[in-house]
Protein backbone atom coordinates (compact mmCIF):
# COMPACT_ATOMS: atom_id res chain seq x y z
CA UNK A 1 0.00 0.00 0.00
CA UNK A 2 1.33 3.41 -0.92
CA UNK A 3 1.12 6.56 1.17
CA UNK A 4 -1.52 8.04 -1.15
CA UNK A 5 -3.83 5.05 -0.86
CA UNK A 6 -3.28 4.89 2.92
CA UNK A 7 -4.21 8.57 3.28
CA UNK A 8 -7.33 8.07 1.17
CA UNK A 9 -8.38 5.05 3.22
CA UNK A 10 -7.66 6.92 6.47
CA UNK A 11 -9.77 9.89 5.35
CA UNK A 12 -12.64 7.58 4.42
CA UNK A 13 -12.53 5.81 7.77
CA UNK A 14 -12.45 9.14 9.62
CA UNK A 15 -15.47 10.43 7.67
CA UNK A 16 -17.43 7.25 8.44
CA UNK A 17 -16.53 7.48 12.13
CA UNK A 18 -17.56 11.11 12.28
CA UNK A 19 -20.89 10.41 10.57
CA UNK A 20 -21.55 7.53 13.00
CA UNK A 21 -20.73 9.79 15.96
CA UNK A 22 -23.07 12.44 14.58
CA UNK A 23 -25.89 9.94 14.21
CA UNK A 24 -25.46 7.91 17.39
CA UNK A 25 -23.88 10.31 19.90
CA UNK A 26 -24.63 13.97 19.25
CA UNK A 27 -25.47 16.13 16.21
CA UNK A 28 -22.60 18.52 16.96
CA UNK A 29 -20.14 15.84 15.81
CA UNK A 30 -21.01 17.09 12.31
CA UNK A 31 -18.29 19.67 12.94
CA UNK A 32 -15.77 16.81 13.07
CA UNK A 33 -16.86 15.88 9.56
CA UNK A 34 -16.50 19.51 8.46
CA UNK A 35 -13.00 19.62 9.98
CA UNK A 36 -11.98 16.48 8.07
CA UNK A 37 -13.30 17.91 4.79
CA UNK A 38 -11.53 21.23 5.36
CA UNK A 39 -8.25 19.41 6.02
CA UNK A 40 -8.67 17.42 2.80
CA UNK A 41 -9.22 20.64 0.83
CA UNK A 42 -6.22 22.43 2.35
CA UNK A 43 -4.08 19.35 1.70
CA UNK A 44 -5.06 19.42 -1.97
CA UNK A 45 -3.89 23.03 -2.29
CA UNK A 46 -0.85 23.06 0.01
CA UNK A 47 0.41 19.48 -0.16
CA UNK A 48 0.75 19.44 3.65
CA UNK A 49 -0.90 16.33 5.09
CA UNK A 50 -0.05 15.19 8.64
CA UNK A 51 -1.30 11.61 8.07
CA UNK A 52 1.03 11.33 5.05
CA UNK A 53 3.97 12.35 7.25
CA UNK A 54 2.91 9.74 9.81
CA UNK A 55 2.57 6.98 7.20
CA UNK A 56 5.96 7.90 5.74
CA UNK A 57 7.55 7.53 9.19
CA UNK A 58 5.92 4.11 9.44
CA UNK A 59 7.91 3.13 6.37
CA UNK A 60 5.25 3.13 3.68
CA UNK A 61 6.47 3.75 0.17
CA UNK A 62 5.53 6.75 -1.91
CA UNK A 63 3.62 6.38 -5.18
Amino acid sequence: MTINSAVTAFAGVMVLISVALTYFVHPNFIWFTVFIGANMIQSAFTGFCPPAIFFKKLGMKEA
